[in-house]
């Protein structure tokens, strides 16, 4: 439960130590994705090949997730969080060192391992740690850092391999995760998890019963949606607008951070929005209805040059002001005392659907049909809007019942 007894110092700690490794987190799912330029000669590599890589850390996040979520439940959020930010950093250490496919394939899989706790014991530690006055903005900053290690790792990798080599950046990006966890480790009493949480062998009706509630299926299938849609940005939008646009990779890729902080911006405002509705999902279905047509303007292609960062930027902005709302639309599917398993299971949506994304739309690049990639993401986006509106229903019937009445 949060506590809210908490002073604004004390709830600012800890959501500025969860925001922190979660960035740390999100700066690792783009380490494969950043270095395409310089994976791609140095192992003769197809779009596709490179696309199965980053499949493959999704998997065995998204599988990892669903599981985490369960030791977080038992065992408590800090200690999981801990030894995902240490595989982090040696999933690092492991792809600096790979002399083929296959050693490409290992640091994927093993940052696939480290990637996989972070949602299950962020939103557990935020829910138990911050008073629920915050919490929406505790949700906010934590979009929002995700964001900014999206933005920094791009920018990190590529200036560094740009002038001494791929295999520098990767040996740099693994002091990253060691900095982060000496830092919660000085600070570990601030997340300190919470002994009942800990214990509970789970919400009413036993482990598994929170896999009956529709709602959290839906959340699942809103979260693979988007995560297919992201997956295609993350991946190919850079080397899309390069072809699109005819512009430089280097205004690519400052159309690919424009996107990133501009989804920051809207997280932030996105706060404020979700703490004064109780209509969660009507923020989301609006919010990515505009994106989906943003996106459709974008790969139609036909406007001149410039207009590539401005359209990734505002298509950037809507996407991030669903955020806090959609935290807190999980937040109330979630039944008592099972907040680690719901978030895990949920969030195994975002891997599922990362991991189907770099894919497909690699195979829509190597069709030489970079349209196709925003062309995507707008179909994507526009069949989430579904499940989230099914998410609020399904919730708001589920709470007008009498008490003891739900299955």
């Amino acid at each position: 439960m949060a506590n809210d007894n908490n002073t604004l110092r004390q709830d600012a700690r800890v959501i500025g130590l969860v925001g922190l490794a979660h960035g740390t987190s999100h700066f690792y799912h783009l380490i494969l994705a950043a270095l395409i330029p310089w994976l791609k000669p140095a192992f003769q590599l197809s779009y596709t090949e490179l696309g199965l890589l980053m499949t493959v850390f999704f998997v065995v996040s998204g599988i990892g997730q669903a599981l985490a979520g369960f030791v977080v439940d038992r065992f408590g959020a800090r200690a999981v969080l801990f030894f995902g930010i240490a595989m982090l950093g040696l999933s690092a250490l492991l792809l600096s060192q790979a002399s083929g496919y296959g050693g490409l394939l290992g640091g994927a899989l093993l940052a696939g391992v480290g990637n996989a706790v972070f949602h299950p014991a962020d939103y557990t530690l935020l829910n138990q740690r911050v008073s629920r006055e915050r919490l929406a903005h505790g949700f906010s900053v934590h979009g929002i850092s995700g964001n900014i290690g999206w933005a920094a790792s791009p920018l990190f990798l590529a200036t560094i391999a740009a002038s001494q080599g791929w295999r520098v950046a990767l040996l740099s990006a693994a002091a990253l995760p060691l900095l982060v966890l000496v830092l919660l480790v000085l600070n570990r009493h601030a997340l300190y998890p919470d002994p009942v949480q800990r214990q509970a062998g789970g919400a009413q009706g036993g482990t598994l019963s929170f896999l009956k509630l529709p709602a959290v299926w839906l959340c699942f299938g809103f979260f693979l949606l988007t995560a297919v849609a992201l997956g295609g940005i993350q991946s190919f939008a850079t080397i899309s607008l390069e072809s699109l646009y005819g512009i430089s990779h280097a205004l690519a890729t400052s159309s690919y951070t424009a996107y990133m902080l501009a989804s920051a911006l809207g997280m932030a405002a996105g706060g404020f929005v979700g703490a004064g509705s109780r209509r969660h999902d009507r923020t989301v279905a609006l919010a990515f209805s505009a994106a989906a047509l943003l996106a459709l303007v974008l790969a139609a292609g036909a406007g001149p040059s410039w207009m590539a960062l401005p359209l990734m930027g505002l298509i950037g902005l809507c996407s991030g002001v669903a955020g806090p709302s959609r935290d807190l639309m999980i937040r109330a599917a979630a039944p008592a005392g099972a907040t680690g398993r719901v978030y895990g299971v949920v969030y195994s949506g975002l891997d599922s659907g990362l991991a189907i994304g770099p894919l497909l739309f690699g195979l829509v690049m190597d069709a030489g049909r970079p349209g196709w990639v925003f062309a995507g993401v707008a179909l994507f986006q526009a069949l989430a809007i579904a499940t989230a509106v099914g998410v609020g229903g399904n919730t708001r019937a589920r709470a007008a019942q009498p008490v003891g009445s739900a299955g």
